[in-house]
């Protein structure tokens, strides 16, 4: 045998390559979220803290910039859903399986406006998310959407954007006029 031949790539079979990833092989991009619910006196209503599902869009959104030349979304955007729908991992902009709500009266979507990484998760901790809730609604989840022409905009599905994560809370969680949510996203990326 060749002693080069175990180093040229193009000799081995693709057939007998195992792409299987054995569990602790991959990383895991996950996001943690803190949401506060007051009343327009400053009284907490509600809180809630959820992880959530990456989608598969996000993930290759992930693998598309980093990997393949991919134009990078300078940011994102946080949005709240009013349908008590479960999003998975096959979940999309374009097709979110939710309603999202534009029941507050910011004009726009709130930016997820993040501090630079450390100890491989980021964080908007300084500066949170703000829903400021305009009429009496139900909150069932969140999700972090960006890109495409449209992502300010609030229920926009056209614009060609991607969802990077959704989560469903874990009951419903209701609001009414000039109560303010405050949305604390931790995203985290570790070697399982």
């Amino acid at each position: 045998m060749d002693p080069e031949a175990k180093y040229n790539l193009d000799a081995i079979e693709t057939s007998t390559f195992d792409a299987t990833i054995e569990a602790g092989d991959e990383l895991r991009p996950g996001t943690m979220w803190h949401l506060e619910c007051r009343d327009k006196y400053g009284n907490l209503k509600w809180n809630e803290d959820i992880h959530n599902v990456v989608t598969n869009e996000g993930l290759d959104h992930i693998l598309n910039v980093e990997f393949h030349g991919t134009t990078q979304i300078t940011t994102w955007y946080v949005l709240l859903f009013n349908t008590n729908t479960t999003p998975s991992g096959t979940t999309t902009y374009a097709s979110p399986v939710f309603t999202e709500s534009t029941d507050y009266d910011e004009a726009t979507r709130p930016a997820y406006v993040e501090a630079a990484a450390s100890s491989q998760s980021m964080t908007n901790t300084a500066s949170k998310a703000v829903f400021t809730i305009s009429t009496t609604t139900s909150i069932y989840g969140a999700a972090l959407v960006g890109g495409g022409t449209a992502a300010t905009t609030k229920g926009d599905t056209a614009g060609g954007g991607t969802m990077f994560c959704a989560a469903k809370f874990s009951s419903v969680k209701n609001c009414v006029d000039d109560d303010t949510i405050t949305v604390t996203i931790v995203i985290s990326a570790a070697d399982a």
